[in-house]
């Protein structure tokens, strides 16, 4: 089965689903993102989909109970615990996005705002909701963002009106350091709180510096003393996914001891750099 027709069709089954349990979800990047956002691309190797964060629990549920594994989770998936990733046999990988990296807004009315201004696309002669154009060029912009990639020169934030919309949808979404660190102006920001996550995530600071920068990007007190307690431990999906195999007992505790020294290997590259 080619690519784009699998995608499609996983699109749908996963909209079928979600509205047969009244699951509120949109459909972001890869195919999901319209000719007047950005040419057509690479439809991607996975469905994304942002589902109302209310709605998560439900949806995990239901994945589990129709065939879906979980192959990654929130605290694992990302520095931004964002999105937990499924897999299906036939459906191939799905990524469930709780909140989106890069938009400020807390997730509940974030996903509101989107959802209110919500267009329908087919996929598999199934109806789909996405967000609106604005707000889809804002999602790729901040997913170029973290993902170190230049954007197209024919994207629609390049034509004056476009971008006097997609502007307005960043300041919404309170959006405004992560797509300024897109288009290069991350130093426009020194002394926020997400600087220095986003500048080790755009800019490639290495582990030891993205998770100083996760610590100092926590909202309370709480959640970065959470996360230094978590900094130590072994990601095991991680390693799982890296050994092709389930980890041992041994394979963790070897894992869990090469931490420290390739971070202090990062530390000294940095010094000497």
């Amino acid at each position: 089965m080619p690519a784009v027709v699998r995608l499609h069709l996983g699109r749908a089954a996963v909209q079928v689903l979600a509205g047969g349990h009244r699951v509120d979800l949109l459909h972001i990047k890869g195919d999901a993102v319209e000719v007047a956002v950005r040419p057509p691309t690479s439809p991607g190797s996975d469905v994304d989909v942002l589902v109302r964060p209310e709605h998560a629990s439900a949806l995990d549920r239901v994945l589990r109970d129709l065939g879906w594994s979980v192959y990654s989770t929130y605290l694992g998936g990302s520095p931004f615990g964002h999105a937990q990733t499924y897999h299906h046999d036939t459906w191939g990988f799905l990524d469930v996005h709780r909140s989106f990296p890069g938009i400020g807004l807390a997730p509940s009315p974030a996903f509101e705002r989107l959802w209110a201004t919500r267009r329908t696309i087919e996929f598999a002669s199934v109806r789909c909701s996405v967000p609106s154009l604005p707000a889809q060029a804002v999602i790729v912009i901040l997913n170029a963002a973290r993902a170190r990639r230049p954007l197209e020169p024919d994207g629609a934030w390049n034509d004056a009106g476009p971008r006097r919309e997609i502007e307005i949808e960043v300041d919404e979404l309170e959006a405004r350091l992560a797509f300024d660190a897109a288009f290069g102006r991350l130093d426009n920001h020194r002394g926020a709180r997400e600087y220095r996550l986003w500048k080790a995530i755009t800019q490639g600071g290495g582990r030891v510096e993205e998770w100083l920068g996760r610590v100092q990007a926590a909202p309370t007190f709480r959640a970065r003393a959470a996360l230094v307690l978590r900094a130590p431990l072994v990601n095991r999906a991680h390693l799982e996914h890296r050994l092709g195999r389930r980890p041992s007992s041994g394979d963790i505790f070897r894992e869990f001891l090469a931490r420290p020294a390739r971070g202090i290997r990062e530390a000294t590259r940095r010094k000497d750099a």
